[in-house]
Order: structure tokens, then C-alpha cells, then sequence
């Protein structure tokens, strides 16, 4: 097959076009033995049908997120998360902090071709990239609804967009797509859209945690609800910095989405998982990251500084009912992430305050 000519490794991108290319690198490895040879790469999922074969073996799945801010050099990368696992973190002052420089970092995402480029052209990339999906993408799926209910999928991902970073419930998105269309839409058919956004990488689930089967606390289990990257979420509401900085409520769950996104990079590259934890007694915790090795660390994401003695104080709470409940996995730390905070310290507490632009993996 002429597709499988070229010197490894050999990229094919946008390989979902054609389906029948996964089974046909997969026999060429089978014929080759050794590994290396191909890259496979595509802007969505697509059904099963027409894939013979899972690939398990031959072809491993790396999922590639936009640029965290340690990648795209707006983080120094003075504070490891490995360091507070390891108990090797030290206290140092990382800097000031425009707020101006954060609302930026939401517009503009994480998108490596736009590191070079202002708000205005951000804002018009995120809107783009919406577009793109929309008018050219979403048609050429194998779902005959979804290419007539675009409209529908547009509102839903205005509705994800207006509740990013929180456990919305299907039948509040499936409510608004109804208010913004005024047809009903049921909830499976919400449900049915979500799974196709996911395929197509533009939405995606931080999982609610569980840290024990035996705990006595009930947790809820709903997942937090993310667009891929906050300049999507940004792009869609029409939010340029200072529209950020004028609602300081939507800067808030934006700026969860843009510490979240950077943790979840961060989680993946230390083998580890990102979780949300919420219980019945309406305690929670904004990202929970957990090791392979079963340790787990408790994240407050707060964007001003004015906000961390009640960030602290939340974790202090969760982490005494854990370890009443709990005790042979409680938490290995606990810290508040920050915007705006100027420097990475220990609280006489216990707690970690640690400003974004100085996390790496």
C-alpha cells in the first residue's frame, strides 16, 4: 500500500479518513517485527466499524493535549509535583504575576501555533477551530442525526462552555439546548452528542475519585465536565481578557480549566491520573492526582491570593473526615494553586500554596 511508503518513523495523518489504514499497519508490523515504523495521527475517534483489529500490541494510544504553561515557557518550572510526593520541595519566591497575563494564557490556550501571536488573532483561532469542527468535521462523522442537529451540537457546546469546570447533569445541558432552540431534546440524545465531542477530542471527563472501597463517605461519582483546552470555552462565551476580568466568577472556572488542563499534562507524564472529589456532605476538592503507586495529592485551585486561607481550610476539613475514616490513604499533601500568588511556600499547617506559573511535572 502506496499509504505505508516512507522511511519510519512514518506519519499518516488524519488516518480516521480511512479506517482500513489502522488494519493494514498493523499487519505491515506483524510482517516487519520490531517497533517504531508508523504515526498515526487524527483529529477524532472514529466507530469501530471498519477497524478489524483493537491494535493491543502493535500500536500504542497517546492521547496529545494542547501546550501546558511549563511547555509553552509561561511556567518556570521551579516546583515539581514529583518534589512534594518526595518530600524534596523547598520554599522559594517565583515572581509577580499579571492577572492580565492570565486571562491571556485562557484566550490564547494552549495551541503551539498561536504562541506567537496576540488576543485578537487567539480569539479568532478559538472561534475558527469551532467553526471548523461544525461546518467540516461534524457532516463527515457516520452519525446521519448529528449532521442534521448541528445547531444542537453548537448550543451544547456553548452550554459546556458556560459550565466548564463543574459537574453540570445532562439534563441541565439538555434544558439549555432546549431553551436556545425551543425543541425538546432528550437526554439519551445529549448523552449520544457528549460521546461524539469526546470521539472528536473537544470535550472531555476529569473522573470523581474514590480512595477506598471500604471508606464510609459516600462520594458522588458525576464526573467534572471540560472543554479541551479553556480558549475553546473562551471562543465560544466571546470572552477577551478584559470581559474576563470584569466577571471574575467565569475567570474563576476558566482559570480551574486552564490549572486542570496543565495538571492532567503533568499527572499523565508522572504515570499518574487526574480525579475531582466530591462527597454527599458537599465537601470537595477541585483535582485530586493520584500516582500508580496508590499516593495522592489534594488541589484547591483558587485564582487570588485572598482566597487561600479558605482554600487551606477546606483541604484541613476533607483531609481530617479522610483520615478518621481513612487512615492508611490519606493524602500525601495538600496545596493550593494559585494565579496570582508571588511565591511557593509550606504553610505552618501543612499546606502547599503554589502559583501556577511555576508547576512542572
Amino acid at each position: 500500500m502506496l499509504a505505508l511508503s516512507g522511511n519510519p518513523p512514518h506519519l499518516i495523518d488524519e488516518w480516521q479518513e480511512v479506517p482500513g489504514l489502522w488494519d493494514a499497519v498493523r499487519i505491515e508490523v506483524d510482517k516487519r517485527g520490531g517497533s517504531g515504523y508508523f504515526i498515526l495521527t487524527g483529529s477524532s475517534t472514529p466507530k469501530a466499524k471498519g477497524i478489524l483489529h483493537s491494535g493491543t500490541g502493535r500500536i500504542t494510544k497517546l492521547k496529545m493535549r494542547s501546550m501546558s504553561l511549563f511547555e509553552s515557557k509561561e511556567s518556570s518550572g521551579r516546583v515539581s509535583l514529583q518534589s512534594l510526593f518526595d518530600g524534596t520541595f523547598s520554599d522559594q519566591m517565583t515572581g509577580n504575576v499579571d492577572i492580565m497575563d492570565v486571562a491571556f494564557w485562557i484566550i490564547r490556550g494552549g495551541w503551539p501555533g498561536m504562541l506567537d501571536f496576540g488576543e485578537k488573532e487567539a480569539m479568532q483561532n478559538a472561534k475558527d477551530y469551532i467553526s471548523s469542527f461544525l461546518e467540516d468535521e461534524l457532516p463527515r462523522l457516520d452519525d446521519e442525526r448529528t449532521y442534521r442537529d448541528v445547531r444542537k451540537v453548537r448550543f451544547l457546546l456553548e452550554s459546556l462552555a458556560r459550565n466548564e469546570s463543574t459537574t453540570v447533569k445532562i439534563s441541565k445541558l439538555a434544558s439549555d439546548i432546549s431553551f436556545a432552540t425551543d425543541i425538546s431534546i432528550k437526554e439519551e440524545t445529549v448523552n449520544e452528542y457528549l460521546e461524539i465531542l469526546k470521539r472528536c477530542f473537544l470535550a472531555e471527563e476529569q473522573e470523581a475519585f474514590s480512595f477506598s472501597v471500604r471508606s464510609k463517605t459516600r462520594l458522588k461519582k458525576a464526573p467534572k465536565r471540560h472543554l479541551a483546552d479553556p480558549s475553546l470555552a473562551a471562543g465560544l462565551l466571546s470572552l477577551s481578557s478584559k470581559k474576563l476580568i470584569n466577571d471574575l466568577e467565569t475567570f474563576g472556572f476558566l482559570f480551574e480549566a486552564l490549572v486542570e488542563r496543565d495538571l492532567d499534562i503533568y499527572a499523565r507524564t508522572l504515570g499518574g491520573t487526574l480525579f475531582h472529589y466530591q462527597d454527599y456532605g458537599n465537601k470537595e476538592i477541585d483535582a485530586v492526582l493520584e500516582l500508580e503507586d496508590g499516593r495522592w495529592g489534594a488541589f484547591e485551585i483558587k485564582l487570588g491570593t485572598s482566597q487561600i486561607e479558605k482554600a487551606a481550610e477546606n483541604l484541613l476539613t476533607i483531609n481530617q473526615k479522610i483520615r478518621e475514616d481513612n487512615i492508611d490513604n490519606a493524602p500525601s499533601f495538600l496545596a493550593v494553586i494559585s494565579g496570582l500568588s508571588n511565591a511557593a511556600y509550606k504553610r505552618k499547617d501543612g499546606v502547599y500554596v503554589l502559583p501556577i506559573s511555576s508547576l512542572k511535572p
